[in-house]
């Protein structure tokens, strides 16, 4: 996957749009109006502090179930994100939970979305859903029956799960990236708001290679700077809501705040880069 391309940038921070509880889910309110004014305010905070891309989830749907959403929950994240598409100009892409790839890929195309996040793409993961086998097979077939390039972002041995499969992290982000055919690995820590541990990430960079590694939770001002030594990119989401809290709305001051302590630290690192090579020439 081209960052560059996507994002216009090889850095790109996305920032997340938590969808409120949409029709049939335990705690769906009644009003759709509500939902789309939400995301719509919370995509211009995103957008106006700085981020490259946006992710829009149905998170507080839960409990979730393992692999098909009702069709109603498509088709309301289908009218929110036609409505950001038009509202926004950053890359829009979708993430439908727990790991509905195929829902969240035919939205995505008909809206033209720039990607999908998929939890379980290889492997098996025993959650609080469920067993959760992996969709590559299904998935990669019917991207190609849509025929669209909508881009899929794949966690690896994904949060809120334990592995059944290989709980090897070079492993699991050899095949989801070889046998899976991931267009770009996400890799988070044990659950929502944790961060990976920077020695899981420099594993999994040396197993990704040429595909882009991003940082899928925790990641926050003071810890950006260490997390971007070994990732591409950053998906962020509990930072940014106000007091730092999940079930709040987005704070645009501490989305400004996060995308310029990110891009401080990208600057420097080039600096030093720069400093390194011209050493080495010497």
């Amino acid at each position: 996957m081209n960052l560059k391309q996507t994002f216009n940038t090889t850095e790109p921070i996305i920032g997340v749009v938590h969808l409120l509880p949409l029709p049939t889910s335990a705690r769906w309110g009644g009003s759709l109006s509500a939902i789309i004014d939400r995301a719509e305010q919370e995509a211009v905070a995103l957008v106006s502090g700085g981020v490259d891309g946006i992710i829009v989830e149905n998170f507080f749907d839960a409990p979730f179930p393992k692999s098909r959403v009702d069709p109603a929950v498509v088709s309301a994240m289908t009218t929110v994100v036609s409505r950001l598409m038009h509202l926004v100009a950053a890359p829009i892409g979708i993430n439908v939970l727990r790991n509905d790839s195929l829902s969240a890929m035919a939205i995505a195309s008909c809206t033209e979305a720039a990607f999908i996040r998929v939890n379980v793409l290889s492997g098996v993961m025993a959650t609080d859903q469920g067993l959760i086998e992996g969709c590559a097979y299904e998935l990669l077939r019917y991207r190609r029956e849509l025929g669209t390039n909508v881009k899929i972002m794949a966690d690896v041995l994904v949060k809120h799960a334990q592995p059944l499969s290989s709980s090897d992290l070079t492993t699991a982000v050899g095949d989801t990236i070889d046998r899976g055919l991931a267009d770009a690995i996400i890799l988070s820590g044990l659950a929502t708001g944790k961060p990976p541990s920077l020695e899981d990430l420099q594993v999994a960079k040396a197993a990704a290679g040429d595909t882009p590694i991003l940082v899928g939770s925790g990641a926050d001002c003071n810890n950006i700077n260490s997390l971007m030594q070994f990732a591409d990119g950053a998906i962020v989401s509990s930072s940014l809501k106000r007091q730092g809290k999940i079930e709040n709305s987005i704070d645009p001051i501490r989305v400004s705040q996060f995308v310029e302590a990110m891009r401080q630290d990208l600057n420097s690192q080039s600096v030093r880069r720069a400093i390194d090579s011209m050493k080495i020439h010497k």
